[in-house]
């Protein structure tokens, strides 16, 4: 693996449209770190599909991205309504550590649309914090109250590449990408 570049990884990626965890952690080791005030603003985020077992859910359910007004205040989880007006969630409410292999995907979607006027929030629910990944000091994600941090590697200016760090799931992380949004 030691082989592949940044930029031959991102090609993979690109080309097969998804990734094994060896190669996106590896791509992410190979990536640039990012200070966290590069990151102010508003990111458009989708999902890097790695052989987790939540690939697919954040796309079910709307998944914006995440803004980061400052380092303590972000907001984590940002999702579409149907008519294109985004929200930001409360992180807290949302179970993350489910067996999401169990559930009926079909569920989801509608599942989701029942309870999000029930997650919604004004306030922040996470903060950005350099931490120590995987070797390297980077920006990082931490969220309020999961035990979740997301990690930052820069792939370009306006283009980062996540993994979310799950407290005791250190072997499996779920990638996504984040795209600057140009307001």
């Amino acid at each position: 693996m030691s082989q592949f570049s940044a930029n031959d990884l991102h090609e993979l990626y690109l080309q097969k449209g998804h990734l094994t965890q060896d190669e996106a952690y590896h791509w992410f080791d190979v990536l640039e770190t990012v200070e966290m005030e590069q990151i102010w603003g508003k990111w458009c985020g989708s999902e890097l599909p790695s052989g987790h077992p939540m690939d697919g859910l954040l796309r079910l359910t709307r998944w914006y991205g995440k803004e980061f007004l400052d380092a303590e205040t972000v907001h984590p989880l940002l999702f579409e309504t149907r008519n294109g007006r985004q929200f930001a969630a409360n992180p807290g409410l949302i179970p993350l550590t489910l067996p999401f292999q169990l559930i009926p995907w079909r569920v989801v979607r509608p599942l989701f649309a029942l309870v999000s006027p029930l997650i919604r929030t004004r306030s922040s629910k996470a903060r950005l914090r350099m931490v120590e990944h995987r070797g390297r000091v980077s920006a990082a994600m931490v969220y309020d109250q999961k035990a979740i941090i997301d990690h930052f590697r820069r792939i370009d200016e306006d283009t980062l590449l996540g993994v979310m760090d799950f407290k005791n799931q250190h072997e499996l992380g779920f990638f996504f990408i984040l795209r600057r949004v140009q307001e």
